[in-house]
């Protein structure tokens, strides 16, 4: 069950979630003495950390093609056509974001272009452990593809026995990524920043993964590019007496499940649906076998915040910025265009959050607490860089050479200056 708070007379910062960003020391400490491992031993540092933390004994770490093949032979054809029409939405939506090169003509013959230009090497974390995420591998290697990403490694958490979910190699050898490598946890992040003896470095490192995961990708940036500093997932649900009861609770427990640190919030001016839901939330959790996770997820996070009315709620919203937000009111679209901040958007009661987390097409890598007022969900353009060119003539540059000069004596860079006024007066 959730806890209800009444805050119609109560001023709304008080309802700004904590970021629970910062890291523990001891698990930092943890943490870089894995990537040091690794960095320094290489693929045998690996096979330590598999054996300790997975308790794996690989004798390989590169998954073989015989492996993948067993997988897609193994898996239930109607899984596998599931996968196929997901990947065609997920394409088709990310292909609709890719950047056109631009260039402006500037005076005296000059001119000026910006060139996008993908990213070489790209490493895709897919966790394990709790569940399988076929859909991680979906949503993180289909925009690379399509941004034009020559090389895409892909490494997940062997199970005790060394292998890596069948699912999760089934979703990547229908993407045709032969690459993939039986190593997870703050290792396998070391092992595509620094390199090892069979997994190459790679430019960028993108997925989700648990705390480690996410800690060791905070610490190697700067040697890799990362796609952000992923917290536990989060739903705000903004509704009124025109949603259904039954799904508003169903979708608060689908986000509960994803782990313990899980926030499902429900955000409604109608003390009758807070009650309806709460009702509905402790007839479903009963059904449900991932219990244990749920009530801790419902009981630390859960909330239901009463408002006065619908446009108090869209500033409770605003001020929380969730990673998924769904809208079930009579005016979904007018309520729309006055949110300010989030992720990803459900509207209506037949728009849960999971049509989005594995079909619909856009992204399910989203920004996590709050961190929506300033980033965005991952796209075409985290595997793309962009470079400006500026092509001036002699005429062109004489023209503002002074000018320029004089702005960057103004900065004490006399140098710079110098480069401008040499090529002003050279025959």
């Amino acid at each position: 069950m959730l806890k209800i708070v009444d805050i119609q007379t109560k001023k709304i910062a008080l309802v700004r979630t904590t970021a629970s960003r910062s890291g523990n020391a001891a698990m930092e400490k943890v943490v870089a003495a894995i990537l040091r491992r690794v960095e320094k031993e290489g693929d045998a540092a690996l096979r330590f950390f598999s054996n300790k933390f997975d308790g794996a004994k690989l004798l390989s770490i590169s998954v073989s093609t015989d492996e993948i093949a067993y997988a897609r032979k193994h898996t239930d054809r109607k899984f596998v056509a599931i996968i196929k029409q997901a990947a065609e939405n997920i394409k088709r939506f990310h292909i609709a974001q890719i950047r056109k090169p631009f260039s402006l003509q500037a005076e005296n013959n000059s001119r000026l272009r910006q060139l996008y230009r993908p990213i070489e090497r790209v490493g895709v974390y897919v966790p394990g452990g709790k569940a399988a995420y076929p859909s991680t591998v979906l949503m993180n290697v289909i925009p690379a593809q399509v941004a034009g990403v020559r090389e895409i490694h892909l490494v997940s958490p062997p199970d005790k026995n060394g292998n890596v979910h069948q699912d999760v190699l089934v979703a990547a050898s229908l993407l045709g990524i032969k690459r993939i490598y039986r190593v997870g946890g703050a290792q396998a992040v070391a092992a595509l920043a620094y390199g090892t003896e069979t997994i190459p470095a790679v430019d960028k490192i993108v997925g989700p993964g648990n705390i480690f995961v996410a800690m060791a990708k905070k610490m190697v940036y700067g040697t890799v590019g990362i796609d952000s500093f992923a917290g536990p997932s989060e739903v705000v649900i903004l509704a009124d007496n025109s949603a259904n009861p039954t799904f508003v609770a169903s979708d608060l427990l689908a986000q509960a499940e994803h782990d313990e640190r899980a926030v499902p919030i429900l955000v409604t001016p109608s003390r009758s649906l807070a009650v309806k839901v709460n009702n509905e939330v402790g007839r479903l959790l009963n059904q449900l076998p991932r219990r244990k996770i749920l009530e801790i997820s419902l009981r630390n996070q859960g909330r239901i915040y009463l408002v006065s009315s619908l446009q108090q709620g869209i500033e409770v919203t605003n001020m929380l910025a969730p990673e998924h937000l769904e809208i079930i009111t009579t005016k979904d679209e007018d309520v729309l265009k006055k949110i300010k901040h989030a992720g990803s958007i459900f509207l209506g009661n037949y728009s849960p959050v999971a049509i989005g987390d594995y079909f619909a097409g856009p992204n399910h890598v989203l920004p996590t607490e709050g961190t929506s007022r300033f980033s965005s969900p991952l796209s075409v353009d985290d595997f793309i860089k962009k470079s400006s060119v500026i092509n001036y003539s002699r005429s062109r540059m004489e023209d503002v050479a002074d000018d320029v000069a004089l702005f960057a004596e103004r900065e004490g860079l006399t140098a710079h200056a110098l480069s401008l006024r040499l090529r002003k007066h050279s025959p």
